[in-house]
Protein backbone atom coordinates (compact mmCIF):
# COMPACT_ATOMS: atom_id res chain seq x y z
CA UNK A 1 0.00 0.00 0.00
CA UNK A 2 2.87 2.76 0.65
CA UNK A 3 4.79 1.75 -2.60
CA UNK A 4 1.70 2.22 -4.62
CA UNK A 5 1.11 5.71 -2.70
CA UNK A 6 5.05 6.43 -3.18
CA UNK A 7 4.17 5.07 -6.86
CA UNK A 8 1.26 7.80 -7.31
CA UNK A 9 3.27 10.47 -5.49
CA UNK A 10 6.00 10.32 -7.92
CA UNK A 11 3.23 10.22 -11.33
CA UNK A 12 2.03 12.95 -9.33
CA UNK A 13 5.54 14.73 -9.35
CA UNK A 14 6.15 13.76 -12.79
CA UNK A 15 2.82 14.67 -14.45
CA UNK A 16 2.86 18.77 -12.34
CA UNK A 17 6.16 18.74 -13.69
CA UNK A 18 5.58 18.14 -17.24
CA UNK A 19 2.10 20.74 -16.91
CA UNK A 20 5.49 23.29 -15.66
CA UNK A 21 6.89 22.08 -18.60
CA UNK A 22 5.05 22.10 -21.53
CA UNK A 23 1.07 22.72 -20.34
CA UNK A 24 2.09 25.94 -18.87
CA UNK A 25 3.79 27.81 -22.29
CA UNK A 26 0.65 25.61 -24.16
CA UNK A 27 -1.88 27.19 -22.48
CA UNK A 28 0.18 30.71 -22.43
CA UNK A 29 0.73 30.40 -26.24
CA UNK A 30 -2.93 29.59 -27.01
CA UNK A 31 -3.95 32.53 -24.39
CA UNK A 32 -1.49 34.59 -26.33
CA UNK A 33 -3.33 33.66 -29.56
CA UNK A 34 -6.77 34.01 -28.54
CA UNK A 35 -6.21 37.73 -26.79
CA UNK A 36 -4.04 38.63 -29.98
CA UNK A 37 -6.99 37.53 -32.13
CA UNK A 38 -10.04 38.49 -30.25
CA UNK A 39 -8.02 42.07 -29.87
CA UNK A 40 -7.12 42.48 -33.75
CA UNK A 41 -10.83 41.37 -35.03
CA UNK A 42 -12.19 43.54 -32.28
CA UNK A 43 -10.20 46.30 -33.37
CA UNK A 44 -10.96 46.33 -37.12
CA UNK A 45 -14.41 45.30 -36.45
CA UNK A 46 -14.87 48.57 -34.12
CA UNK A 47 -12.79 50.44 -36.77
CA UNK A 48 -15.10 49.84 -39.22
CA UNK A 49 -18.52 49.93 -37.77
CA UNK A 50 -17.32 53.74 -36.28
CA UNK A 51 -15.82 54.70 -39.90
CA UNK A 52 -19.29 53.08 -41.43
CA UNK A 53 -21.46 55.34 -39.82
CA UNK A 54 -19.58 58.96 -40.45
CA UNK A 55 -20.55 57.37 -43.86
CA UNK A 56 -17.31 55.48 -46.05
CA UNK A 57 -17.84 52.59 -47.97
CA UNK A 58 -15.91 49.56 -46.90
CA UNK A 59 -18.00 47.23 -49.24
CA UNK A 60 -15.53 45.89 -52.12
CA UNK A 61 -17.50 45.23 -54.76
CA UNK A 62 -18.97 49.04 -54.90
CA UNK A 63 -15.37 50.30 -56.62
CA UNK A 64 -15.59 47.58 -59.06
CA UNK A 65 -16.82 49.11 -62.17
CA UNK A 66 -21.00 47.96 -63.25
CA UNK A 67 -20.61 45.45 -66.03
CA UNK A 68 -22.02 47.23 -69.44
CA UNK A 69 -23.45 45.86 -72.68
CA UNK A 70 -20.53 43.68 -74.73
CA UNK A 71 -21.81 45.40 -78.29
CA UNK A 72 -21.64 49.01 -76.61
CA UNK A 73 -18.58 48.46 -75.07
CA UNK A 74 -15.41 50.24 -75.94
CA UNK A 75 -12.74 47.72 -74.46
CA UNK A 76 -14.22 44.85 -76.21
CA UNK A 77 -14.26 46.29 -79.54
CA UNK A 78 -11.91 44.26 -82.03
CA UNK A 79 -9.14 47.19 -82.20
CA UNK A 80 -8.97 47.42 -78.68
CA UNK A 81 -9.56 44.11 -77.53
CA UNK A 82 -6.56 42.99 -79.66
CA UNK A 83 -4.45 45.09 -77.06
CA UNK A 84 -4.63 42.32 -74.18
CA UNK A 85 -6.05 39.47 -75.59
CA UNK A 86 -3.15 37.52 -75.34
CA UNK A 87 -3.22 38.07 -71.70
CA UNK A 88 -7.00 38.23 -70.79
CA UNK A 89 -10.12 36.35 -71.89
CA UNK A 90 -13.03 38.62 -72.61
CA UNK A 91 -14.82 37.50 -69.70
CA UNK A 92 -11.30 38.67 -67.75
CA UNK A 93 -10.02 35.22 -67.27
CA UNK A 94 -5.84 35.16 -66.72
CA UNK A 95 -4.88 32.93 -69.69
CA UNK A 96 -1.90 31.16 -68.75
CA UNK A 97 1.62 31.60 -69.78
CA UNK A 98 2.03 28.50 -71.54
CA UNK A 99 -1.63 29.10 -73.67
CA UNK A 100 -0.62 32.78 -74.61
CA UNK A 101 -0.11 33.24 -78.54
CA UNK A 102 2.76 35.01 -78.25
CA UNK A 103 2.36 35.56 -81.96
CA UNK A 104 -0.26 37.58 -81.57
CA UNK A 105 -0.74 40.78 -83.35
CA UNK A 106 -1.69 44.25 -81.07
CA UNK A 107 -2.50 46.73 -83.65
CA UNK A 108 -2.63 49.35 -80.81
CA UNK A 109 1.19 48.72 -80.68
CA UNK A 110 1.94 51.85 -82.39
CA UNK A 111 5.65 51.47 -83.13
CA UNK A 112 8.19 54.25 -84.16
CA UNK A 113 9.64 51.89 -86.62
CA UNK A 114 9.26 48.63 -87.89
CA UNK A 115 11.38 46.63 -84.85
CA UNK A 116 10.18 48.57 -81.59
CA UNK A 117 9.22 47.42 -79.01
CA UNK A 118 10.17 50.27 -76.46
CA UNK A 119 7.32 52.66 -75.47
CA UNK A 120 9.97 55.67 -75.35
CA UNK A 121 10.12 57.55 -78.65
CA UNK A 122 13.45 57.53 -81.00
CA UNK A 123 13.50 61.15 -80.92
CA UNK A 124 14.67 63.02 -77.73
CA UNK A 125 14.91 66.37 -79.03
CA UNK A 126 11.72 66.98 -81.35
CA UNK A 127 8.82 67.50 -79.42
CA UNK A 128 8.49 70.58 -77.44
CA UNK A 129 7.65 70.66 -73.38
CA UNK A 130 5.04 72.96 -73.32
CA UNK A 131 5.91 72.84 -68.84
CA UNK A 132 9.31 74.85 -70.44
CA UNK A 133 7.53 76.69 -72.85
CA UNK A 134 9.02 75.82 -75.89
CA UNK A 135 7.04 74.16 -79.04
CA UNK A 136 8.31 71.40 -81.40
CA UNK A 137 10.39 70.88 -84.15
CA UNK A 138 9.51 67.93 -86.21
CA UNK A 139 13.06 68.21 -87.94
CA UNK A 140 14.39 65.33 -86.39
CA UNK A 141 11.32 63.32 -86.68
CA UNK A 142 11.26 64.21 -90.59
CA UNK A 143 14.95 62.89 -90.42
CA UNK A 144 14.24 60.06 -88.39
CA UNK A 145 11.41 58.56 -90.86
CA UNK A 146 13.45 59.53 -93.86
CA UNK A 147 16.49 57.61 -92.68
CA UNK A 148 14.22 55.08 -91.70
CA UNK A 149 12.29 54.75 -95.15
CA UNK A 150 16.26 54.13 -96.67
CA UNK A 151 16.16 51.04 -95.04
CA UNK A 152 12.63 49.73 -94.41
CA UNK A 153 9.70 50.18 -96.94
CA UNK A 154 7.48 50.11 -93.59
CA UNK A 155 7.04 53.73 -93.54
CA UNK A 156 6.60 56.09 -97.16
CA UNK A 157 8.72 58.62 -97.68
CA UNK A 158 8.58 60.99 -100.79
CA UNK A 159 11.92 60.93 -102.68
CA UNK A 160 12.15 64.77 -102.68
CA UNK A 161 11.95 66.75 -98.94
CA UNK A 162 8.95 68.12 -98.12
CA UNK A 163 8.22 70.27 -95.17
CA UNK A 164 8.79 68.46 -92.09
CA UNK A 165 5.11 68.22 -90.52
CA UNK A 166 3.89 66.84 -94.55
CA UNK A 167 6.75 63.70 -94.00
CA UNK A 168 5.92 62.80 -90.56
CA UNK A 169 2.30 63.02 -91.00
CA UNK A 170 2.99 60.55 -94.56
CA UNK A 171 5.10 58.34 -92.31
CA UNK A 172 2.34 57.88 -89.94
CA UNK A 173 -0.11 57.82 -92.26
CA UNK A 174 0.77 53.67 -92.17
CA UNK A 175 -1.71 53.83 -88.72
CA UNK A 176 -4.37 56.05 -90.77
CA UNK A 177 -7.22 52.70 -90.54
CA UNK A 178 -6.09 51.89 -87.25
CA UNK A 179 -7.08 55.25 -85.66
CA UNK A 180 -9.90 55.87 -87.44
CA UNK A 181 -11.11 52.14 -86.44
CA UNK A 182 -10.23 53.24 -82.86
CA UNK A 183 -11.69 56.57 -83.23
CA UNK A 184 -15.43 54.65 -84.45
CA UNK A 185 -15.00 52.21 -81.42
CA UNK A 186 -14.24 55.61 -79.01
CA UNK A 187 -17.77 56.63 -79.75
CA UNK A 188 -19.79 53.47 -78.21
CA UNK A 189 -21.12 55.19 -74.56
CA UNK A 190 -19.31 52.85 -72.19
CA UNK A 191 -15.67 51.28 -71.19
CA UNK A 192 -15.02 48.80 -69.22
CA UNK A 193 -12.03 46.57 -69.33
CA UNK A 194 -12.74 42.72 -68.16
CA UNK A 195 -10.25 42.55 -65.55
CA UNK A 196 -9.94 39.78 -63.27
CA UNK A 197 -11.46 41.43 -60.51
CA UNK A 198 -12.08 38.24 -58.62
CA UNK A 199 -8.76 37.25 -58.97
CA UNK A 200 -7.79 35.81 -54.89
CA UNK A 201 -5.34 38.16 -54.91
CA UNK A 202 -5.83 41.45 -55.44
CA UNK A 203 -1.87 42.71 -56.44
CA UNK A 204 -2.84 39.95 -58.80
CA UNK A 205 -4.73 41.69 -61.15
CA UNK A 206 -3.25 42.23 -64.95
CA UNK A 207 -3.41 45.80 -66.06
CA UNK A 208 -2.30 44.94 -69.69
CA UNK A 209 -4.00 47.64 -71.40
CA UNK A 210 -2.57 50.95 -70.25
CA UNK A 211 1.08 50.47 -71.88
CA UNK A 212 -0.85 50.43 -75.55
CA UNK A 213 -3.16 53.42 -74.32
CA UNK A 214 -0.16 55.30 -73.26
CA UNK A 215 1.90 54.58 -76.38
CA UNK A 216 -1.46 55.66 -78.39
CA UNK A 217 -1.24 58.94 -76.96
CA UNK A 218 2.51 59.35 -77.69
CA UNK A 219 1.49 58.84 -81.16
CA UNK A 220 -1.41 61.03 -80.83
CA UNK A 221 0.74 64.17 -79.86
CA UNK A 222 3.30 63.81 -82.80
CA UNK A 223 0.28 63.40 -85.14
CA UNK A 224 -1.66 66.38 -83.87
CA UNK A 225 1.79 68.30 -83.23
CA UNK A 226 1.95 67.66 -87.10
CA UNK A 227 -1.06 68.43 -88.24
CA UNK A 228 -1.21 71.53 -86.48
CA UNK A 229 1.98 72.74 -88.26
CA UNK A 230 0.36 71.47 -91.66
CA UNK A 231 -2.67 73.98 -91.17
CA UNK A 232 -4.65 71.33 -90.50
CA UNK A 233 -6.05 72.34 -87.44
CA UNK A 234 -9.81 70.79 -87.33
CA UNK A 235 -7.54 66.85 -88.17
CA UNK A 236 -5.45 68.00 -84.69
CA UNK A 237 -8.58 68.82 -82.52
CA UNK A 238 -9.82 66.02 -83.45
CA UNK A 239 -6.69 63.98 -82.13
CA UNK A 240 -6.62 65.96 -78.81
CA UNK A 241 -10.08 64.83 -78.48
CA UNK A 242 -9.49 61.03 -79.55
CA UNK A 243 -6.67 61.33 -76.51
CA UNK A 244 -9.04 62.76 -74.39
CA UNK A 245 -11.33 59.71 -74.73
CA UNK A 246 -8.55 57.19 -74.39
CA UNK A 247 -7.23 58.71 -70.91
CA UNK A 248 -11.09 58.39 -69.38
CA UNK A 249 -11.54 54.71 -71.33
CA UNK A 250 -10.32 53.65 -67.32
CA UNK A 251 -11.38 56.20 -65.23
CA UNK A 252 -13.54 53.66 -63.91
CA UNK A 253 -10.73 51.40 -62.65
CA UNK A 254 -10.21 51.60 -59.05
CA UNK A 255 -6.48 51.02 -59.41
CA UNK A 256 -3.79 54.12 -58.66
CA UNK A 257 -1.43 52.69 -61.27
CA UNK A 258 -4.12 53.56 -63.94
CA UNK A 259 -4.80 56.89 -62.84
CA UNK A 260 -0.81 57.84 -63.04
CA UNK A 261 -1.18 56.66 -66.65
CA UNK A 262 -4.43 58.71 -67.08
CA UNK A 263 -1.33 61.64 -65.72
CA UNK A 264 1.08 60.93 -68.11
CA UNK A 265 -1.44 60.54 -70.94
CA UNK A 266 -3.37 63.92 -69.51
CA UNK A 267 0.23 66.00 -69.78
CA UNK A 268 1.27 64.58 -73.56
CA UNK A 269 -2.26 65.77 -74.75
CA UNK A 270 -1.60 68.85 -73.48
CA UNK A 271 1.08 70.20 -75.49
CA UNK A 272 -0.51 70.27 -78.91
CA UNK A 273 -3.26 72.08 -77.42
CA UNK A 274 -0.28 74.59 -75.70
CA UNK A 275 1.06 74.70 -79.60
CA UNK A 276 -2.01 75.72 -80.98
CA UNK A 277 -2.38 78.35 -78.57
CA UNK A 278 0.77 79.63 -78.77
CA UNK A 279 0.85 80.35 -82.32
CA UNK A 280 -2.95 81.31 -82.91
CA UNK A 281 -4.02 78.13 -84.54
CA UNK A 282 -7.65 77.50 -82.94
CA UNK A 283 -10.73 79.80 -83.69
CA UNK A 284 -13.16 80.32 -81.41
CA UNK A 285 -15.52 77.30 -81.85
CA UNK A 286 -12.31 75.05 -81.59
CA UNK A 287 -11.27 77.04 -78.45
CA UNK A 288 -14.73 76.84 -77.19
CA UNK A 289 -14.89 73.10 -77.60
CA UNK A 290 -11.73 72.54 -76.34
CA UNK A 291 -12.17 74.19 -73.18
CA UNK A 292 -15.62 72.21 -72.96
CA UNK A 293 -13.42 68.89 -73.13
CA UNK A 294 -10.95 70.26 -70.39
CA UNK A 295 -13.80 71.19 -68.05
CA UNK A 296 -15.12 67.51 -67.59
CA UNK A 297 -11.39 66.32 -66.47
CA UNK A 298 -11.62 66.38 -62.72
CA UNK A 299 -8.32 64.81 -61.18
CA UNK A 300 -9.10 65.97 -57.83
CA UNK A 301 -11.97 63.95 -57.33
CA UNK A 302 -10.23 61.37 -59.48
CA UNK A 303 -7.39 61.08 -56.54
CA UNK A 304 -9.94 60.26 -53.91
CA UNK A 305 -11.54 57.00 -56.04
CA UNK A 306 -8.13 55.43 -56.66
CA UNK A 307 -7.00 56.02 -52.75
CA UNK A 308 -10.30 54.25 -51.74
CA UNK A 309 -9.05 51.57 -54.62
CA UNK A 310 -5.65 51.72 -52.90
CA UNK A 311 -7.56 50.90 -49.39
CA UNK A 312 -10.80 48.49 -49.79
CA UNK A 313 -9.71 46.28 -52.87
CA UNK A 314 -5.86 46.69 -52.79
CA UNK A 315 -4.89 46.39 -49.14
CA UNK A 316 -7.93 45.20 -47.32
CA UNK A 317 -7.48 42.43 -50.31
CA UNK A 318 -4.00 41.72 -49.74
CA UNK A 319 -4.65 40.96 -45.83
CA UNK A 320 -7.96 38.67 -46.74
CA UNK A 321 -5.56 37.11 -49.20
CA UNK A 322 -2.69 36.38 -46.76
CA UNK A 323 -4.91 35.95 -43.91
CA UNK A 324 -6.31 32.57 -45.87
CA UNK A 325 -2.89 32.01 -47.90
CA UNK A 326 -0.26 31.99 -44.73
CA UNK A 327 2.48 31.01 -46.92
CA UNK A 328 1.98 33.54 -48.74
CA UNK A 329 3.14 36.31 -46.52
CA UNK A 330 4.50 39.26 -47.65
CA UNK A 331 4.33 37.95 -51.30
CA UNK A 332 2.66 40.37 -53.29
CA UNK A 333 2.88 38.58 -56.45
CA UNK A 334 3.12 34.96 -56.20
CA UNK A 335 5.21 33.06 -59.25
CA UNK A 336 6.92 29.86 -59.71
CA UNK A 337 10.11 32.12 -58.49
CA UNK A 338 9.51 33.03 -55.00
CA UNK A 339 12.77 34.83 -53.85
CA UNK A 340 11.92 35.26 -50.26
CA UNK A 341 13.61 32.92 -47.55
CA UNK A 342 12.33 29.57 -45.94
CA UNK A 343 11.49 31.62 -42.60
CA UNK A 344 8.94 34.15 -44.43
CA UNK A 345 7.17 31.23 -45.54
CA UNK A 346 6.77 29.58 -42.75
CA UNK A 347 6.13 32.51 -40.25
CA UNK A 348 3.23 33.20 -42.11
CA UNK A 349 1.37 30.10 -40.48
CA UNK A 350 3.08 31.33 -36.94
CA UNK A 351 1.68 34.90 -37.28
CA UNK A 352 -1.49 35.31 -35.00
CA UNK A 353 -5.13 36.26 -37.78
CA UNK A 354 -5.33 39.38 -35.21
CA UNK A 355 -1.94 40.94 -36.57
CA UNK A 356 -3.04 41.11 -39.83
CA UNK A 357 -6.30 42.87 -38.61
CA UNK A 358 -3.91 45.13 -36.96
CA UNK A 359 -2.08 45.74 -39.96
CA UNK A 360 -5.40 46.13 -41.97
CA UNK A 361 -6.82 48.69 -39.33
CA UNK A 362 -3.49 50.79 -39.21
CA UNK A 363 -3.58 50.88 -43.16
CA UNK A 364 -7.41 51.63 -43.57
CA UNK A 365 -7.15 54.18 -40.98
CA UNK A 366 -3.96 55.98 -42.57
CA UNK A 367 -5.76 56.10 -45.93
CA UNK A 368 -9.24 57.24 -44.45
CA UNK A 369 -7.52 59.56 -41.90
CA UNK A 370 -5.14 61.44 -43.53
CA UNK A 371 -4.05 60.40 -47.34
CA UNK A 372 -7.86 60.95 -48.70
CA UNK A 373 -8.80 63.93 -47.34
CA UNK A 374 -6.07 65.55 -49.05
CA UNK A 375 -8.11 66.13 -52.09
CA UNK A 376 -10.95 68.36 -51.94
CA UNK A 377 -13.56 67.76 -54.40
CA UNK A 378 -16.04 70.29 -53.44
CA UNK A 379 -13.54 73.14 -53.29
CA UNK A 380 -11.34 71.45 -56.37
CA UNK A 381 -8.24 71.86 -53.71
CA UNK A 382 -5.07 69.79 -53.43
CA UNK A 383 -3.33 70.11 -50.13
CA UNK A 384 0.32 70.37 -49.71
CA UNK A 385 -0.15 71.04 -45.95
CA UNK A 386 -2.34 67.86 -45.63
CA UNK A 387 0.23 65.91 -47.57
CA UNK A 388 2.58 67.11 -45.19
CA UNK A 389 0.31 65.95 -42.19
CA UNK A 390 0.20 62.65 -43.98
CA UNK A 391 3.14 62.28 -44.29
CA UNK A 392 4.14 62.85 -40.68
CA UNK A 393 1.74 60.76 -38.95
CA UNK A 394 3.10 57.87 -41.34
CA UNK A 395 6.50 58.38 -40.06
CA UNK A 396 5.12 58.41 -36.69
CA UNK A 397 3.36 55.67 -36.78
CA UNK A 398 6.02 53.24 -38.50
CA UNK A 399 9.08 54.74 -36.46
CA UNK A 400 9.61 51.73 -34.36
CA UNK A 401 8.89 48.24 -36.19
CA UNK A 402 6.25 46.26 -34.36
CA UNK A 403 3.70 43.68 -35.59
CA UNK A 404 1.23 45.93 -36.01
CA UNK A 405 2.77 48.27 -38.82
CA UNK A 406 5.00 46.45 -41.51
CA UNK A 407 1.56 46.81 -43.56
CA UNK A 408 1.77 50.34 -43.20
CA UNK A 409 5.57 50.45 -44.38
CA UNK A 410 4.54 47.79 -47.50
CA UNK A 411 1.15 49.59 -48.52
CA UNK A 412 1.13 52.95 -48.09
CA UNK A 413 1.49 55.22 -51.13
CA UNK A 414 3.74 57.81 -50.31
CA UNK A 415 1.57 60.35 -50.05
CA UNK A 416 3.40 63.51 -51.21
CA UNK A 417 4.49 61.88 -54.74
CA UNK A 418 0.71 60.57 -55.49
CA UNK A 419 -0.95 63.40 -54.30
CA UNK A 420 1.91 66.15 -56.29
CA UNK A 421 1.68 64.39 -59.08
CA UNK A 422 -2.78 64.81 -58.71
CA UNK A 423 -2.52 68.44 -57.88
CA UNK A 424 0.07 68.88 -60.86
CA UNK A 425 -2.20 67.67 -63.75
CA UNK A 426 -5.39 69.28 -62.72
CA UNK A 427 -2.93 72.60 -62.24
CA UNK A 428 -2.09 72.13 -65.63
CA UNK A 429 -5.52 71.79 -66.71
CA UNK A 430 -6.65 74.53 -65.06
CA UNK A 431 -3.77 76.59 -66.73
CA UNK A 432 -5.10 75.55 -69.88
CA UNK A 433 -8.45 76.08 -69.59
CA UNK A 434 -7.50 79.54 -68.66
CA UNK A 435 -5.44 80.12 -71.44
CA UNK A 436 -7.83 78.90 -73.33
CA UNK A 437 -10.04 81.88 -72.11
CA UNK A 438 -7.36 84.19 -73.03
CA UNK A 439 -6.86 83.04 -76.40
CA UNK A 440 -11.03 83.64 -76.76
CA UNK A 441 -10.34 86.90 -75.52
CA UNK A 442 -7.38 88.02 -77.70
CA UNK A 443 -9.53 86.72 -80.76
CA UNK A 444 -12.57 89.26 -79.97
CA UNK A 445 -10.57 92.28 -78.61
CA UNK A 446 -7.66 92.24 -80.73
CA UNK A 447 -5.50 91.88 -77.24
CA UNK A 448 -4.91 90.19 -74.05
CA UNK A 449 -6.85 91.40 -71.13
CA UNK A 450 -5.73 93.52 -68.29
CA UNK A 451 -6.59 91.45 -65.61
CA UNK A 452 -8.16 87.73 -65.21
CA UNK A 453 -11.35 89.02 -64.20
CA UNK A 454 -12.18 90.95 -67.58
CA UNK A 455 -12.80 87.81 -69.32
CA UNK A 456 -16.42 88.63 -68.01
CA UNK A 457 -16.62 91.40 -69.88
CA UNK A 458 -16.38 88.79 -73.09
CA UNK A 459 -19.19 86.72 -71.82
CA UNK A 460 -16.46 83.82 -71.53
CA UNK A 461 -15.85 81.93 -68.23
CA UNK A 462 -14.15 82.58 -65.23
CA UNK A 463 -10.56 81.50 -64.93
CA UNK A 464 -10.15 78.34 -63.42
CA UNK A 465 -8.45 78.90 -59.85
CA UNK A 466 -5.48 77.67 -58.43
CA UNK A 467 -5.81 73.90 -56.94
CA UNK A 468 -3.44 74.63 -54.88
CA UNK A 469 -5.15 76.95 -52.20
CA UNK A 470 -8.47 77.64 -54.35
CA UNK A 471 -7.67 81.29 -55.16
CA UNK A 472 -7.05 82.94 -58.46
CA UNK A 473 -4.08 82.10 -60.89
CA UNK A 474 -1.54 84.79 -61.21
CA UNK A 475 -1.98 86.29 -63.96
CA UNK A 476 0.23 89.31 -65.85
CA UNK A 477 0.45 90.82 -69.29
CA UNK A 478 3.62 91.30 -71.10
CA UNK A 479 3.49 93.19 -74.26
CA UNK A 480 1.72 90.96 -76.62
CA UNK A 481 2.02 87.78 -74.28
CA UNK A 482 1.46 86.84 -70.79
CA UNK A 483 2.80 84.46 -68.18
CA UNK A 484 0.51 82.77 -66.20
CA UNK A 485 1.25 80.56 -62.65
CA UNK A 486 -0.04 78.62 -60.00
CA UNK A 487 1.74 79.02 -56.58
CA UNK A 488 2.84 75.06 -56.76
CA UNK A 489 3.21 72.89 -54.46
CA UNK A 490 5.67 75.16 -51.96
CA UNK A 491 2.30 77.49 -51.50
CA UNK A 492 4.62 80.50 -52.10
CA UNK A 493 4.53 82.79 -54.55
CA UNK A 494 7.68 82.68 -56.82
CA UNK A 495 7.21 85.55 -59.58
CA UNK A 496 6.36 83.37 -62.05
CA UNK A 497 9.95 81.30 -61.27
CA UNK A 498 10.54 77.23 -63.11
CA UNK A 499 12.75 75.46 -61.26
CA UNK A 500 14.30 72.56 -63.01
CA UNK A 501 15.76 69.62 -62.00
CA UNK A 502 19.54 68.58 -63.08
CA UNK A 503 18.04 66.78 -65.90
CA UNK A 504 16.36 69.48 -67.53
CA UNK A 505 12.85 68.82 -66.93
CA UNK A 506 10.63 70.84 -64.28
CA UNK A 507 10.77 70.39 -60.52
CA UNK A 508 6.92 69.94 -59.62
CA UNK A 509 8.13 69.95 -55.98
CA UNK A 510 9.55 73.88 -56.08
CA UNK A 511 8.79 77.10 -57.34
CA UNK A 512 5.84 77.74 -59.54
CA UNK A 513 3.93 76.01 -62.08
CA UNK A 514 4.52 78.28 -65.17
CA UNK A 515 2.02 78.42 -68.34
CA UNK A 516 3.88 80.90 -71.28
CA UNK A 517 4.59 81.25 -74.64
CA UNK A 518 7.97 81.59 -76.03
CA UNK A 519 9.01 84.81 -77.39
CA UNK A 520 8.19 85.64 -81.09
Amino acid sequence: MEAHHHSSSRWGKILRGLFYVIGLPALAIICFYAEEDARGKGDWNAFRHQREAKGENFDRSSYIPKAVPDDKNFALTPIVYGSYGNVLTREGKVIPDEKRDHDFTNRLDLKWDSLDSDIQPPITNGIGDWRKGILSDLEPWQEYYRDLASTTNFFPAPSDPQSPAKDVLLALSVYDSVIEELRQASLLPYSRFPLNYDSDNPSLVYLPHLASLKRCAMFLQLRAIAELQNGENQKALDDIKLSLRLMNCVRSEPFLISHLVRLSQATIMLQPVYEGLAQHKWSDAQLAELDSELARLDFVTDYQFSMRGEAFILQQGIFDYMRRHPNQLLNFNPSDYDPRPQYTRLLGYVIPDGWYYQNQTRCIRMMIEYCIPIADPKAQTISPALVRAADAALTADTARVTPYNIGERLLIPAPASAARRFAYTQGAVNLARAAIALERFRLATGGYPAFLDDLKSQHLPTAPHDVINGLSLHYSRTNDAFILYSVGWNETDDGGQLVLRETGTPDPALGDWVWKYPAP
